[in-house]
């Protein structure tokens, strides 16, 4: 794999970044364009390590090496082929993914991993400038109709499968744009749009049919969508966010962070805004969360020019390396410093919120005290209140990102029937992905909770080779498994 020295001769290096001064000044992505020599030599790095624990980190099943290698030979259009064959998105993964695949690489036991996510972001967008990244639409149809609800990740990956299965496939998208979180919950500076309009065009290209303003629930009956089609996919993600339940909640000033991000992100391609505006600008703000969405928020209210940004979380700040409790190859649990984090702010740990001080309404302060983790007897822990440390944070305005607690599926379940697990997500197994209402399946957030990107791509693509199963009945289906895709037409 790539040099057998390589690991040793060349460190982890990632492209440069614009400064933090120059890139709040507009909600561009961050990175510059990667050096050629560079990106082989990172390939390069991926050592022939024997047993690739990269395919285990990622849910994809990704051929990790393979593009690695082909990279470092300079043999590109071989590396996009490797890729395609298991990911249809690699332009968001590459940009979005946190990089499971990394914390699992076998360099990362003792060393920095192999910078698998920019290599595979550049491998795409090489493939793009080639036009090697054609519309490929399949040769035959199978006269199945599929509707897919929800355009995110999960959504377009299974529209995407089906299609090149032979299927008409419809995705019915609520807002008014297509791409769910990817168009309005993630920030321009991770995910210029003009990514997703591209690979969105591509597959318009290849038949798949998108309708957007269509509300399934509200604006469209979910009989009409059940009955038009053949199978359906629930893929609306999972949307409804976690509250704060304190006093002072309901002051002017207390956002969910989600509201706040779909807002820039609508003003950042020039709407009109049809409510009033959650704006930053001369504000002290308080970000409730310490997630990727917490992080988003700090990076957006810095570039709208708030005065200061502090950024809160429950739980202890995590170990600047691996704990003991944490071994390679899992998901590394240690503090990270984000591209926002690097911008500007505070960030404050072990906190909990007690109430929300006001005046005329309108938010002024979040008090808060703080708290200590105490293992429980028989496992698990809880967070012990430390007498004496309250602390009081001025604020005009708080953004609530403390996740999300599940999809909305109160028409779902009053209209279909369909049943919701213990956590309130659509009930639905991970093999057959099949609700108990026959031809209805669900996949992505919907059904597992909130979760990754990479997560909602494998389970679009796995659902789809359910549902092509499901429509075939006694023939086999012609869609992969996790991993890679025979019929990947990039040859």
């Amino acid at each position: 794999m790539g040099k057998v020295t390589g690991f040793m001769e060349w460190g982890r290096k990632l492209p440069q970044r614009r400064s933090p001064g120059d890139r709040l000044q507009d909600f561009k992505e961050i990175y510059f364009e990667a050096d050629q020599e560079t990106l082989r030599q990172q390939g390069g790095r991926c050592m022939d390590c024997g047993v690739p624990f990269c395919h285990q980190g990622c849910p994809l099943g990704n051929q990790i090496p393979d593009w690695n290698d082909a990279v470092f030979r300079g043999a590109w259009r071989d590396a996009f082929v490797r890729l395609s064959e298991t990911n249809n998105f690699p332009e968001f993964t590459g940009r979005l993914c946190p990089a499971p695949c990394e914390g699992a690489c076998v360099l990362a036991i003792n060393s920095d991993a192999v910078t698998i996510e920019e290599i595979e972001k550049q491998i795409i967008e090489r493939a793009f400038e080639e036009g090697w990244v054609k519309p490929r639409p399949p040769r035959t149809r199978s006269g199945m109709k599929v509707a897919v609800v929800g355009s995110g990740p999960a959504g377009l990956a299974a529209a995407a499968q089906l299609n090149r299965a032979g299927h008409h496939v419809t995705v019915l998208e609520a807002a008014d744009r297509i791409g769910g979180l990817l168009r309005y919950g993630i920030p321009d500076f991770k995910l210029e749009k003009w990514v997703l309009d591209r690979r969105i065009a591509v597959m318009a290209e290849e038949g798949v049919e998108f309708v957007t303003g269509a509300a399934v629930g509200k604006k469209v009956p979910w009989t009409d969508v059940i009955g038009r089609h053949d199978a359906t996919l629930l893929a609306m993600g999972a949307r409804r966010p976690r509250d704060l339940e304190v006093p002072g909640r309901d002051l002017d000033g207390v956002h969910f962070a989600m509201d706040y991000l779909t807002q820039q992100n609508r003003v950042v391609a020039g709407d009109k805004l049809e409510v009033d505006r959650i704006d930053a600008a001369g504000k002290k703000v308080i970000v409730l969360g310490g997630g990727d969405t917490g992080s988003d928020c700090v990076g957006t209210a810095l570039r709208q020019g708030a005065v200061d940004v502090r950024q809160i979380e429950l739980l202890p700040r995590p170990p600047d390396g691996r704990d003991a409790r944490n071994p390679w190859p899992q998901w590394p649990l240690v503090f990270r410093t984000s591209s926002s984090h690097e911008e500007g702010g505070a960030r404050e740990f072990s906190l909990m919120t007690q109430h929300l001080e006001g005046k005329d309404g309108r938010l002024k302060a979040l008090h808060a005290v703080r708290v200590e983790m105490a293992t429980k007897i028989g496992g698990g822990f809880d967070l012990v209140q430390k007498a004496g440390s309250e602390v009081r944070f001025e604020a005009d305005l708080l953004l609530l990102a403390m996740g999300f607690v599940g999809p909305d599926t109160e028409t779902i379940t009053e209209a279909l029937g369909v049943e919701l697990d213990a956590r309130g997500n659509i009930r639905a197994d991970a093999t057959g992905f099949e609700t108990n209402v026959p031809g209805v399946f669900s996949a992505g957030d919907a059904r597992r909770g909130q979760s990754l990107i990479v997560w909602a791509i494998s389970e679009g693509r796995e659902a789809a080779r359910a549902i092509d199963q499901y429509l075939r009945e006694t023939q086999p289906t012609s869609l992969p498994t996790r991993g890679r895709d025979e019929h990947f037409g990039g040859r």
